[in-house]
Parts: C-alpha cells; sequence; structure tokens
C-alpha cells in the first residue's frame, strides 16, 4: 500500500518512503528495547521502607511507607523524582509541564500500575503547585524527610534536583529497583538531548514531526500571556 497525499511531488514521495523505512526500523528498535527492558532480572533490594510524606482526607499531611504506595494486584511502582526542592523558589519549568500531561495520563495509568511523584519540598509547597497548575490526578509525595532522592538519583551529591524516573517491583515482601533513567548521566552525541525521559514527554514528542523540531533554543515556561481568540 502507497500513501500519497495531494500535490506531492516525485521528488517527496521517494524522500518519504526512504524517511518511512527508517521510521519503521526505529518501531523495530524501540520494540526490542521495550522486551529487554522488560526481561530485565531483579535490581537491587530497596534499602530501606522510605517513609513520604502525602495528603490525607481534606489535605492533611500523612505518612506513607514505599511498601503501602502499592496496591492490591499491583507489583510495579512508577516514581518519577520532580525538581522542586526546598531551597528553589519555584517548581521546575520543564518538569512543571512534563506533569501537566502526566496528570491526565496518571487515572489511566493506575488501572495497571503505581505512579507516584516524589519531591523533595515540604509537602504544603507540593500541594500549592498542584493546585496553581490544576493537577487533580497525580499522586504527590514529600521526601524531605528520608534519603529517597538521593539513594536514587533524584539528588546530585551538591543538592541539585535532578529530573529522574525510576520503577520498582514488588515481590512478596521485598521490594526492589527495577529500572531507571540512566540516559540522564550518559554520554551524547554533538548537538544532542539526553531525551532520557524522551518517549514520554508529549511535548517534545509533538514537536518531533515539525520542520523545526525541538530546536536547541527553546524550553517550556512555567505560564504565557495568554492569547486572543
Amino acid at each position: 500500500m502507497s500513501t500519497t497525499f495531494p500535490n506531492e511531488s516525485a521528488e517527496y514521495r521517494a524522500a518519504r518512503d526512504r524517511l518511512l523505512e527508517q521510521e519503521i526500523e526505529l518501531r523495530r528498535c524501540m520494540e526490542a528495547v521495550a522486551a529487554a527492558r522488560r526481561s530485565l532480572p531483579a535490581g537491587g533490594p530497596v534499602p530501606e521502607d522510605y517513609v513520604f510524606e502525602g495528603a490525607g482526607a481534606g489535605e492533611e499531611p500523612v505518612s506513607i511507607r514505599m511498601s503501602e504506595l502499592f496496591g492490591d494486584g499491583k507489583d510495579s511502582l512508577i516514581a518519577y523524582s520532580f525538581m522542586f526542592g526546598p531551597e528553589m523558589e519555584g517548581p521546575c519549568s520543564s518538569c512543571s509541564p512534563f506533569l501537566d500531561a502526566l496528570d491526565g495520563a496518571a487515572e489511566h495509568a493506575d488501572q495497571r500500575t503505581n505512579f507516584v511523584i516524589i519531591a523533595k519540598s515540604p509537602l504544603p509547597r507540593i500541594l500549592a503547585v498542584a493546585k496553581e497548575r490544576g493537577w487533580r490526578r497525580l499522586r504527590l509525595l514529600s521526601s524531605a524527610g528520608n534519603s529517597y532522592n538521593r539513594d536514587y538519583f533524584g539528588e546530585s551529591e551538591n543538592g541539585d534536583q535532578m529530573p529522574m524516573m525510576n520503577v520498582f517491583r514488588r515481590d512478596g515482601d521485598q521490594i526492589h529497583h527495577f529500572w531507571g533513567t540512566e540516559l540522564l548521566p550518559a554520554p551524547t552525541d554533538p548537538g544532542q538531548d539526553s531525551r532520557h525521559n524522551g518517549t514520554l514527554d508529549v511535548i517534545w514528542n509533538l514537536l518531533d514531526p515539525t520542520p523545526e523540531g525541538r530546536g536547541t533554543d527553546w524550553n517550556p515556561q512555567l505560564s504565557y500571556e495568554r492569547r486572543e481568540t
């Protein structure tokens, strides 16, 4: 089956067909990488049952152990480290738009897995940002009272917050680390972004098919001027 669009030239179609071959190969690679990731053996046991602070009824702070983040019948936990530490004036301007999109996906993902957002700031600061941005579905936790961020690379040695995603797996009473975004510190080719969460980020993936692409001189902002309709 050949796809053609109105008034396209033979030159365009030939170039597009060559690109399609690359896209098909990329799909094969993505499937193969996903399969290899799923087949990873168990990682290291989690060193402690971390105690986080989350919002209970009426947003009253409650203590939640890591082991309590696993729902019945769901043995995987996705934990995203949100760059919002106690010394930061405001939340990360890249993480926040990322979480804007994940807020819409969280309710769907919850049907198959456990998903939490962890930040180093005290819980009231995190909840204030969530209210301002309209996050309603994300499960937000504060790691202000534990070493989770430092242990699982959500924080650098000098205290800078890092945009790290980790996956944990429960096996009986034991929780193991399963996968983390190790592309973040990995070397990149000249001009490349680390794309450590690239397959999940709606904004960058939305821009990729455009002639301008992601570009090198633009990043998401926390807010924009409203345009008149």
